[in-house]
């Protein structure tokens, strides 16, 4: 045989054979406010049977050391968000960029932002406790003291999984579209109004995903996650994990020595409301039914052997598009001249802005365990996001953890931002509509879906994804369009709006006169029981245009 290829096979075999196993460690801290000590919203009266908690794992034998971890808190943002993932990097081993830090959004806990905290401490505005960062330190200390002590006990991970599971009759969609494709209610997390409750789930994704990772004994940990707000009532001024945070420890009573780390997904406009009226029980109901889905999607686990060549970690570094309503000197103004207030508030949006102004840029990740792909996103997302990255790579298994950086607040679609409502607000959003093509094109390249559309796609029916957008817009059929003296751009904004909220996505392209002349025209039109094709034909008779509809593109050209 050839020395050469001797050689080159002898040190093939060698480094197969000692490969570097795959280890979890895992790390499990309280993260519990004292009592006196400022939550998001009210300061902390007494302590609950129930404590938060700061958990995750450490991934290690592919690279640098992952880092994953969830946190029992409102949010984590801006230079807290920094300051959390260097210190669980550097008791890694490893590098920020390989540390995904995100909070569950429960109401009844703190929030963590020291960018804010610096600010309020320089304008010397009072009132804004819940901004100061004592506590926050303490248990990111925790944390990384935590890391260090468990590192040496890692157990090596010679399998992973991947079940997944419906939840029934927890999360529905919170936006709820009127006639005129705008925003007619908004129902929250404990809605009373019984007309709301009775609409139906809406846009959601019902599935609870599950990864895991095992060694003989059984599973290490088992990261989960699902996408709705996690309130079922709040501000009675104890902390509380609320449901997710019970359901999470229904579990572990029965996987006494299974770490079991529980993410949000881009839950920004989804709550439990069509099934909670606010009542105090409802909480164990819902808590129960989203352990019942933990359950099914563990048992019904499919495992593979793990080998590092499993294990990946990608990162691309995005610059989200600041809301144009934000502006210093007003936001300071409103800080001295108004009455401190929980999120998100003045402050926490004068810290995102100072955080944009200053060039940063926010790491959208993805871990890699076999052909599943975890995304790691910023903010209150909205679902459209998480049911978009499950469609542009329907071969994997794909999760979403989402309230990573809280600073951006709600991200809406490009679309909500049209339709109004309290999320996309200025009191929420600190983002413009643009950020949907930042963050899709973000996620297309993490998840290698590069022929995947630039926009979102709309969901052909509540919670479930459609891969690309409807193929005949004329036969889009609306029960009801209604509007008096719009404008043409106003009104082709309205035929977008409600063939989204029936599962369908639109594009329209206008072509305009220079002076914007043609989008300006104003017409009233009142009709039942009409196709898209239909009042595209009468409305080019109104306005005097014409028009190609071609698959789900409209093509509007003046005459």
């Amino acid at each position: 045989m050839n020395p050469t290829r001797l050689l080159t096979a002898l040190l093939t075999f060698a480094a197969a054979g000692f490969a570097e196993p795959v280890k979890v460690a895992t790390f499990d801290v309280d993260a519990t406010p004292p009592l006196g000590s400022a939550m998001a919203y009210d300061p902390v009266k007494r302590l609950d049977d129930l404590t938060l908690r700061c958990r995750g794992v450490v991934i290690t034998g592919s690279g640098d050391p992952i880092v994953l971890c969830a946190v029992d808190w409102i949010g984590i943002a801006n230079e807290g968000h920094d300051a959390f993932r260097a210190a669980l990097a550097q008791a890694a081993g490893t590098t920020p960029a390989r540390v995904a830090v995100h909070a569950l959004h429960q109401h009844d806990a703190p929030g963590c932002d020291f960018t804010a905290e610096k600010l309020i401490k320089d304008l010397g505005v009072k009132g804004y406790s819940r901004f100061e960062g004592d506590f926050h330190r303490v248990v990111i200390a925790r944390a990384a003291e935590a890391i260090t002590r468990a590192l040496p006990a890692a157990r090596e991970a010679t399998q992973w999984g991947w079940g997944q599971a419906v939840v029934k009759e927890v999360a529905s969609q919170r936006r709820l579209l009127g006639p005129d494709g705008k925003v007619k209610f908004t129902r929250t997390s404990s809605t009373k109004n019984a007309e709301m409750r009775a609409e139906p789930e809406g846009v959601i994704d019902p599935v609870v995903t599950s990864l895991s990772f095992w060694d003989k004994a059984g599973p290490i940990a088992v990261l989960t996650s699902y996408a709705c707000h996690p309130q079922s009532y709040y501000r009675l001024g104890y902390p509380s994990p609320d449901f997710p945070g019970i359901a999470r420890f229904i579990r572990s009573q029965s996987w006494p020595h299974t770490l079991h780390v529980h993410f949000n997904g881009a839950g920004g406009n989804v709550t439990a409301g069509k099934y909670n009226d606010g009542a105090w029980e409802n909480r164990m109901v819902l808590a129960n039914r989203l352990a019942d889905g933990m359950k099914e999607a563990l048992d019904k686990t499919v495992k593979a052997p793990l080998s590092s060549a499993d294990i990946g970690w990608t990162s691309v570094p995005v610059r989200l598009p600041l809301s144009t309503h934000l502006k210093a000197d007003e936001l300071v103004a409103k800080l001295k001249a108004t009455t401190p207030k929980g999120y998100i508030s003045y402050g926490d949006q004068l810290a995102w802005l100072k955080r944009h102004e200053s060039g940063h840029a926010i790491d959208i990740t993805c871990l890699r365990v076999g052909s599943s792909r975890m995304l790691h996103l910023p903010g209150e997302l909205f679902v459209e996001y998480q049911l978009a990255a499950k469609a542009m790579r329907p071969d994997l298994q794909v999760a979403v953890a989402a309230y990573g950086d809280y600073g951006p607040g709600y991200i809406g679609s490009t679309c909500a931002y049209d339709q109004g409502g309290y999320e996309v607000g200025p009191t929420s959003s600190n983002v413009a509509p643009q950020v949907e093509p930042v963050l899709i094109e973000a996620m297309k390249q993490l998840l290698e879906a590069k022929d995947a559309p630039g926009k979102l796609p709309a969901p052909v029916m509540p919670g479930l994804p459609h891969p690309w957008p409807a193929a005949d817009a004329a036969l889009v059929k609306f029960s009801q369009f209604e509007l008096k003296d719009a404008k043409l751009v106003n009104v082709l904004g309205v035929i977008r709006a409600k063939a989204y909220n029936q599962g369908n996505l639109i594009d329209i392209e206008l072509n305009d006169l220079p002076n914007g002349a043609l989008g300006d025209r104003r017409l009233s039109v009142s009709f039942k029981e009409i196709t898209v094709g239909q009042l595209m034909k009468h409305l080019s008779s109104l306005a005097d245009f014409r028009y190609t509809i071609k698959g789900n593109v409209i093509t509007i050209d003046p005459n």
